[in-house]
C-alpha cells in the first residue's frame, strides 16, 4: 500500500481544478464532431503525489461511479470488446458507443466496439485485425518488465492499433470510438513507482474523473505485483476539453474550497491477487473521502 500520509496532513490538490480553471479562460473555442462547441487546450499535465492521496477529485462526489470505472479497467485488461463482456464486470454505459447502427457502420456485429478497442488491444494488441493471430497481452509483459528491467525506461502500452484507427475520407476504422486514454508508461525510481497516464482526449468535466481514478487503481495492481512503492501519478491530457454546456456544472465546481484527497487502497484480498487479470472492482475500497455534493446532469457528449 502506497505511504499515505495521515488525512489531517495531507495538502489539498488544485491539479484538477487548475485544468479546469485553465481550459475555462484560455481554452480556444472549437467546433465538434458531436455538434457541440467546446473549449479546448492542448497538452495540459496534473501532478499526484500519493503521499496527500488518490487522485479521485473532491470538487464533486463520484463515490458511486469509482468502482464501476474501475472495474470497467479491469474488463479492459481482460480484454473485454463486447457490451456483454463488459456488462460481466459491472459495465452497463456502453450502450450508446455501440448501437447497432455504428456497429453496422464498421462491419462489425451489434454489440461490437471493435479490434480497435481498448480490450482487444490491451489482451489481443495486433494488426492482424481479420486473421487468427491471437496478439499480444500488454499488461503481464509491462508487469514483467518493471520486475525483471526496471532501469530500462520502456514499460510501455499503448491502446492505439494504428490500421484500427485510420481514418479518412473513404475509410472506415474498426472501432465504434477511437481510444481516448491507456497511454501508459510505468518508472522505476530507486524503489519508487511512477505511473504516467497519457490521454489523447479527455472530457475533462465527465470522463477524465474516471480516467484518474482506474489508473491510479492501476498504479496500485502494479505496486501489488512489483513490490515497487507506487509514489506518484501523472496525467497529460492531448486534447483537454470542456463542451460549452458543461460550463455552469465547471463554474460551480472551481467556486468551491479544495479539500484533502482520499485514500484509495487494495483489500486483504486484493493484496493476495498475483495475476493483473485477476484484478476486480471488489479488490480496491475507498476512504477518507469527503468531497462537495454531487453535480446532476452534467451533460454528455456521444
Amino acid at each position: 500500500m502506497p505511504d499515505y500520509l495521515p488525512f489531517d496532513e495531507r495538502t489539498p490538490s488544485t491539479a484538477y481544478r487548475d485544468m479546469l480553471a485553465a481550459i475555462r479562460d484560455g481554452g480556444v473555442r472549437v467546433q465538434t464532431k458531436q455538434g457541440l462547441q467546446a473549449l479546448a487546450l492542448a497538452g495540459q499535465p496534473m501532478r499526484f503525489p500519493i503521499a496527500h492521496g488518490a487522485a479521485v477529485i473532491t470538487e464533486r462526489s463520484i463515490k458511486s461511479f469509482v468502482g464501476k470505472a474501475i472495474g470497467e479497467l479491469c474488463a479492459f485488461i481482460n480484454g473485454a470488446r463486447t457490451l456483454e463482456e463488459l456488462a460481466a464486470f459491472g459495465c452497463d454505459w456502453w450502450d450508446a458507443w455501440a448501437t447497432p447502427e455504428k456497429c453496422q457502420a464498421r462491419g462489425l456485429e451489434p454489440g461490437d466496439l471493435g479490434p480497435g478497442s481498448y480490450g482487444h488491444a490491451f489482451r489481443n494488441f495486433t494488426t492482424d485485425l481479420d486473421g487468427d493471430d491471437p496478439g499480444f497481452d500488454q499488461l503481464p509483459h509491462l508487469v514483467a518488465k518493471l520486475r525483471d528491467l526496471p532501469l530500462d525506461r520502456t514499460a510501455v502500452m499503448s491502446p492505439w492499433i494504428p490500421n484500427a484507427n485510420h481514418r479518412e475520407a473513404g475509410v472506415r476504422s474498426r472501432n465504434t470510438i477511437a481510444p481516448c486514454h491507456g497511454w501508459i508508461h510505468a518508472l522505476v525510481f530507486g524503489e519508487d513507482l511512477h505511473l504516467i497516464h497519457n490521454q489523447r482526449s479527455g472530457d475533462t468535466p465527465i470522463g477524465v474523473p474516471s480516467n484518474m481514478a482506474q489508473y491510479t487503481a492501476l498504479g496500485l495492481m502494479l505496486e501489488q505485483l512489483t513490490g515497487y512503492r507506487f509514489v506518484e501519478y501523472v496525467h497529460w491530457i492531448q486534447y483537454a476539453h470542456i463542451y460549452a454546456n458543461q460550463l455552469p456544472a465547471v463554474e460551480e465546481m472551481l467556486a468551491r474550497e479544495p479539500r484533502p484527497l482520499p485514500t484509495l487502497s487494495l483489500t486483504e484480498a486484493g493484496r493476495r491477487v498475483t495475476d493483473i487479470h485477476d484484478f476486480r472492482a471488489e479488490h480496491f475500497e475507498l476512504s477518507d473521502y469527503h468531497p462537495h455534493p454531487p453535480i446532476a446532469g452534467i451533460p454528455v457528449a456521444t
